[in-house]
């Protein structure tokens, strides 16, 4: 299990990423493989996580699985520049295999499945910025968006230094989304 403060804001892109990734690799990111990701969210019966804008998933990515818990949002957690900033608490499934049971674990205790999110992420980092990633996320049904993420112990510094990266890399222009991707998807399927 691990816990951080996982900072972040993300835009939408109004393409599929292709004029943003030259410029990341110009200032000296790694790029990653693309990764296909499949989030599971739930919420509970007495409580409408979408509603509290808290945040339980089952995440699997190839043999990867995990379960992320992030508490509910509040004035703090949601900035007014559309800075989240919350704990988030990840428990790793061996080996991914360990999914379907949590996901029904889940089910029997009472969770309701909200919806299922696919996303194809391409990952960015630059070797002198720990804890700092940039990824172009295609979020099928939803579109194309940008995410800027610091993980750190604290939220200390975080939100100013995405400013300084979404500055370097001319996204402040594009429009920010606060909602997560979980509720940009329902909000397609209900169409």
């Amino acid at each position: 299990m691990t816990n951080t403060i996982e900072v972040e804001r993300k835009r939408e892109l109004t393409d599929d990423g292709s004029t943003l990734r030259p410029r990341l690799t110009q200032l000296g990111y790694a790029e990653s493989a693309p990764v296909t990701e499949v989030d599971t969210y739930y919420s509970r019966p007495d409580v409408d996580y979408m509603k509290t804008v808290e945040c339980l998933r089952i995440r699997r990515r190839g043999d990867f699985a995990e379960i992320t818990y992030k508490p509910a949002s509040t004035p703090t957690t949601h900035a007014a520049d559309d800075v989240v900033s919350k704990v988030e608490t990840n428990v790793i499934l061996r080996e991914g295999e360990q999914a379907p049971t949590a996901e029904r674990l889940l089910t029997l205790i009472g969770m309701c499945e909200l919806v299922r999110v696919e996303k194809t992420r391409t990952t960015y980092r630059h070797p002198e910025t720990p804890g700092l990633t940039v990824s172009i996320d295609s979020i099928h049904g939803a579109g194309t968006f940008v995410e800027t993420e610091v993980n750190r112990p604290t939220a200390d510094g975080a939100a100013e230094l995405i400013e300084h990266i979404e500055n370097q890399l001319g996204i402040i222009g594009l429009p920010t989304v606060s909602a997560p991707y979980r509720d940009l998807v329902l909000r397609h399927n209900a169409r």
